[in-house]
């Protein structure tokens, strides 16, 4: 196992003897962080990667997920909700159309800025949330009325190079991720 980065390891505090020992060995009440982080450990729920805030989601956390898009997806059929799937990266002239969407967590976009030892022309983001790679086909795909409603689900992932304390499944830099987004006539095609 890959040991936290040194910011983690410092909210971990287990010493040689707790690393030995199968059962959780920190009082939540005395130090939450720390107890968390062995829960999720120790349950085999999450392994420690060497990219900070990068979590290996093993098996048994996986199988949750998958339980929860299992579920989703036999709802969203109910509903007439397609799933897609979109592109990770966007220009980063498509991006800044999106100013006001994006302020937010700008400070938190990840860029592609070579490939290999080549500079690239445009800097790509890595996608951290996906409107502006979506909204401009949906422009071209909805032509009148009668494409409408359009509804659509995509399953993914996303990065956000968060600068706080990661925490796993609470604060990560990559998360799973599921978005829906719709267009619809009217307000009450939209709530139905």
């Amino acid at each position: 196992m890959v040991q936290p980065q040194a910011s983690e390891q410092g909210r971990c505090r287990q010493n040689k003897k707790q690393d030995a020992s199968f059962g959780i060995t920190i009082k939540k009440d005395e130090d939450f962080s720390a107890w968390y982080t062995q829960v999720v450990v120790r349950s085999e729920m999450i392994d420690y990667y060497d990219v900070s805030g990068c979590y290996i989601i093993r098996p048994w956390s996986y199988s949750i997920w998958e339980c929860i898009q299992e579920f989703m997806d036999k709802e969203f059929k109910k509903i007439n909700v397609k799933n897609v799937y979109f592109p990770m990266l966007v220009s980063k002239h498509r991006l800044e159309t999106e100013v006001n969407h994006l302020e937010g967590f700008s400070p938190e976009v990840a860029w592609v800025t070579r490939s290999g030892d080549t500079e690239l022309d445009q800097p790509l983001a890595v996608r951290p949330t996906s409107e502006t790679i979506m909204y401009p086909s949906f422009s071209k795909w909805i032509r009148s009325h009668r494409d409408l409603p359009m509804k659509l689900n995509q399953w993914c992932n996303v990065i956000r190079w968060e600068f706080k304390y990661p925490t796993p499944f609470l604060r990560s830099r990559e998360f799973l991720w599921q978005e829906g987004h719709a267009a619809t006539a009217t307000k009450e095609e939209c709530d139905a």
